[in-house]
């Protein structure tokens, strides 16, 4: 079997670990992946943790959840019948407990220890890829653009990949250019939340609930004046910004109450406008969006973006041979490849550092004991 890297990542959503076995000889091919749940206490932790937390706490946290890391590779590993041996190194981009690139100080915080990682798995651990490129002056995200380039470009198509996380964020694949993308703002970070308020599912499967409600132009008019969307590029954001108190404030501006199914429907026809927006702006010349992430199940989102990118076409990253569900998980086994040959993880265009960077650190597995002098 070629050289194996093993992504480990945990979304906005931090519903669980995915973990991506991955060659890239001659090309890439996801070999296995699964999908490792957080449990649900930790999970409320991980939450609690974005805000006002005593160190201690945050200090605990990245333990358990380097623990819960490492348990989600070694599961793989026992899937797979593979040994600690048989696996290159691991990248892991943790968990973010906060992210806030404009910050004075600019700073972002993903936790999950990769001490723990590498000790409990036996495998080099790449790891902390995201403020190296803070460091050099950038936004330290979007870092998957270059990935993206890589496995989805073309030399006669433009093209843009669309992340539907609990942000979303596109990567602009122009023909003989170097990638670009950015943030362009909530994508199930506000639907989860929502949903789990005002019916108790962690999610809304399919969008089969947002699709019984109706689209309230004034909710979504007040939603769509945050300033984040008229910010330029280079730019990210996720639940500092667009959580549910951003969601009561733009409720409050009206001064009556929206039925929650109505503002659930609201919710998704901003992500699929912003999102629009931002494409046709950005990349007018696109005409294929390949669409990753949880959010490509999300039935009734994906209709709603379909109908507001036409005539562009709209489709998964799975007609390319790559399970929308595990791009950004392979995508930080191919960061972990590039650390460990030296090469830049970033691209100043995405991310507005500086210059390229090699991004994380190392931390190595098993070792072989000292020769004697």
């Amino acid at each position: 079997m070629d050289e194996l890297f093993l992504g480990l990542i945990s979304g906005t959503s931090a519903d669980a670990v995915d973990a991506a076995l991955v060659s890239f000889s001659p090309t890439l091919k996801v070999e296995a992946s699964l999908s490792h749940p957080i449990p649900s206490l930790l999970k409320q932790r991980i939450a609690a943790a974005r805000r006002d937390s005593p160190f201690y706490q945050i200090a605990q946290l990245d333990v358990e959840v380097g623990e819960l890391f490492a348990e989600a590779a070694n599961r793989l590993l026992l899937q797979e019948s593979l040994k600690a041996e048989d696996v290159t190194a691991i990248g892991s981009h943790g968990q973010t407990v906060w992210h806030e690139p404009d910050g004075n100080p600019a700073f972002t915080c993903q936790i999950g220890d990769p001490n723990v990682i590498a000790e409990r798995t036996g495998i080099t651990t790449v790891a902390d890829f995201r403020r190296r490129d803070l460091a050099a002056g950038g936004q330290g995200a979007p870092l998957v653009p270059v990935f993206h380039q890589a496995l989805f470009g073309d030399d006669n198509e433009a093209r843009v990949v669309l992340n539907l996380g609990g942000i979303a964020n596109i990567t602009l694949l122009l023909p003989g250019e170097v990638a670009s993308g950015f943030d362009t703002g909530p994508a199930n970070a506000l639907l989860d939340r929502w949903c789990l308020r005002h019916q108790g599912k962690p999610y809304d499967p399919g969008g089969t609930w947002a699709a019984q409600g109706t689209v309230v132009p004034d909710l979504l008019a007040s939603l769509l004046d945050a300033d984040y969307f008229r910010m330029p590029a280079p730019k990210s954001t996720g639940l500092e910004y667009f959580n549910v108190g951003f969601i009561e404030a733009a409720l409050a501006r009206l001064g009556g109450r929206i039925p929650p199914v109505d503002v659930q429907a609201t919710l998704v026809e901003l992500t699929a406008q912003t999102v629009a927006d931002a494409i046709a702006l950005a990349s007018p010349a696109a005409t294929r969006v390949l669409v990753c992430g949880g959010g490509a199940h999300n039935r009734y989102l994906m209709e709603r973006l379909a109908q507001r990118l036409q005539p562009v076409r709209l489709e998964t990253t799975a007609a390319f041979g790559l399970d929308p569900d595990y791009v950004e998980a392979s995508a930080f086994a191919w960061l972990a490849m590039k650390t460990l040959h030296g090469a830049a993880g970033n691209e100043p265009r995405v991310t507005g550092a500086n210059d390229y960077r090699v991004l994380g650190g190392i931390f190595r597995g098993q070792v072989s004991p000292p020769t004697p002098e």
